[in-house]
């Protein structure tokens, strides 16, 4: 079992990290609670809910996976590579999609609302 506390502990660590060093996952969090806010005051449906708290999870995901990638390309190589700028713009281009959607999810739910 502490091999299991063990790795929701290095999960935390990761989340802490993002939170620490990443604006735009500090970004990302503003955004979050924010939409929270509108979904409490709109009073969003369960289904609603369900589909506003994936959307959420993708983009935190993939903040946190562009975070972990750039850090593994820039120990490996330090110089600028043109592989490793592929690389990272792919890892960026991933969280710029995952927000895109999370926007145009966010207009089908509440726009209805808000008119």
């Amino acid at each position: 079992m502490s091999g299991l506390l063990k790795s929701f502990g290095y999960a935390w660590q990761g989340i802490l990290h993002g939170l620490r060093s990443q604006r735009n996952f500090r970004i990302h969090i503003v955004v979050t609670v924010g939409v929270v806010m509108v979904g409490l005051w709109l009073r969003l449906m369960a289904t609603e809910w369900a589909i506003i708290a994936v959307t959420i999870g993708l983009v935190l995901q993939a903040e946190l996976f562009n975070t972990a990638l750039e850090a593994i390309v820039d120990k490996t190589t330090p110089e600028v590579h043109p592989l490793a700028k592929i690389a990272k713009d792919c890892a960026a281009g991933a969280v710029f999609a995952a927000v895109i959607l999370a926007v145009v999810v966010g207009l089908f739910i509440f726009v209805p609302k808000l008119i």
